[in-house]
């Protein structure tokens, strides 16, 4: 069992309590606006702005581990994020617009790396290539819990005492989550792979098929950000407010549930076919959902597209591993969350765009998904692998 492993289930939970500001801050951000009057639209584009920063800063940060450690990155940015979040409220009596986005710029710049550093931890503390299959599954399906209870935290928070108590409390889990994973063993031991030149890590990390691969994961993203536009939009047009909430959650539980049956065994083919067709079953999710006119058969289709996700993000991950140079692997990690992050922004500003048109609306995630699997296609090489083992590279060998 992957989480009887040494440390797996301390790192695993640590990270998962770390990264809840992710799924909290966006929500308390805008309420924290709308209890400050500054109105939703203010508050839309704090909570844009949060998650923007953080995507675009991972690359640094995980250039910065590789060379430096974890816990060198991780606790300093934990205590810069926190103190920010905290902070924000004081935006309200001294200053104003421009001093509350300069703090929200700064506190999602500030997010520590723990998903980076947790996928650069899992080779060390799992050697058998099964159980790190597992584990890469199960930490993916896991993180769809982020952004169900989230959510459903931060509003509790505001509305049980206030908008600042939610951003307080935020604050406080994830320097919990950071501190738990960073005194953790293997955070504190873990040093990139030294090259033959020395320990600074060295060697083109952009390679054609990498680069290729996050493009690709642009477009997963894009179908991501563009769901919860949607799932408002279909609120409005039944008049069931639940709606803006469950769709989002049931596509975060068929992520959770993916995760789960995905881990449980291997699985026959070569990282390459896995990845292809799974993001072929992840536009087909897409797709499904868009000839489903009934709002409630609609929130069951769109667990589909999300446990198609987890294996496709996983897959994702190993074939990064294998493509990255000896010592860039958080780097690389963090420049895969980046290109989902950017999708995912530029997912939710297009459906913003696109919310008078129901049906331009609609096939947006389809987009994204068709666009991802596309690049995937075109991208790959003639003669692929077909090893079913989960370190197999799918574009492929592994630089030296």
């Amino acid at each position: 069992m992957v989480l009887g492993s040494p440390y797996v289930a301390r790192l695993l939970g640590g990270t998962l309590i770390g990264r809840l500001p992710n799924g909290m801050a966006p929500v308390a951000i805008v309420l924290w606006t709308l209890s400050a009057d500054r109105g939703i639209a203010l508050g839309g584009l704090l909570s844009a702005l949060y998650g923007l920063a953080s995507a675009l800063s991972q690359p640094v940060k995980g250039r910065l581990m590789d060379r430096y450690g974890q816990a060198a990155v991780h606790l300093p940015a934990a205590v810069l994020n926190s103190s920010l979040l905290i902070a924000l409220p004081l935006a309200t009596p001294h200053g104003g617009t421009a001093l509350a986005t300069t703090i929200v710029v700064a506190a999602g710049s500030t997010a520590p790396p723990l998903e980076a550093g947790l996928r650069s931890l899992w080779p060390t503390t799992l050697p058998d290539l099964r159980l790190r299959h597992a584990a890469l599954a199960l930490d993916t399906g896991t993180q769809g819990l982020l952004y169900i209870v989230g959510p459903l935290l931060a509003a509790a928070l505001a509305f049980i005492h206030s908008p600042g108590a939610a951003l307080a409390v935020t604050a406080a889990l994830g320097m919990t989550g950071t501190l738990v994973v960073a005194t953790a063993p293997p955070s504190r031991r873990w040093r990139p792979t030294p090259t033959n030149s020395g320990t600074r890590p060295r060697g083109r990390l952009a390679c054609p098929q990498l680069a290729s691969l996050f493009v690709a994961l642009a477009g997963v993203g894009c179908a991501i950000g563009a769901l919860n536009v949607l799932a408002v939009a279909l609120s409005d047009d039944h008049g069931r407010q639940m709606l803006s909430g469950l769709l989002p959650a049931a596509f975060s539980s068929g992520s959770f549930l993916g995760g789960l049956v995905y881990g449980c065994r291997t699985w026959p083919g070569s990282t390459t076919r896995q990845l292809i067709f799974c993001s072929a079953a992840f536009l087909g999710g897409w797709l499904v959902l868009l000839a489903v006119h009934d709002p409630y058969a609609a929130t069951a289709a769109v667990a589909l597209p999300g446990a198609f996700l987890t294996v496709v993000v996983a897959c994702a991950y190993v074939t990064t591993d294998a493509l990255t140079p000896t010592g860039r692997t958080s780097e690389a990690y963090a420049w895969l969350i980046c290109s989902i992050g950017v999708g995912q922004a530029a997912g939710t500003a297009l459906a913003g765009r696109l919310a008078d048109n129901a049906l331009a609306l609609a096939a947006l995630p389809a987009s994204g998904a068709a666009f991802a699997l596309a690049v995937l296609l075109l991208t790959r090489p003639t003669r692929a692998t077909f090893s079913p083992s989960p370190n197999t590279a799918p574009f492929s060998r592994r630089h030296r």
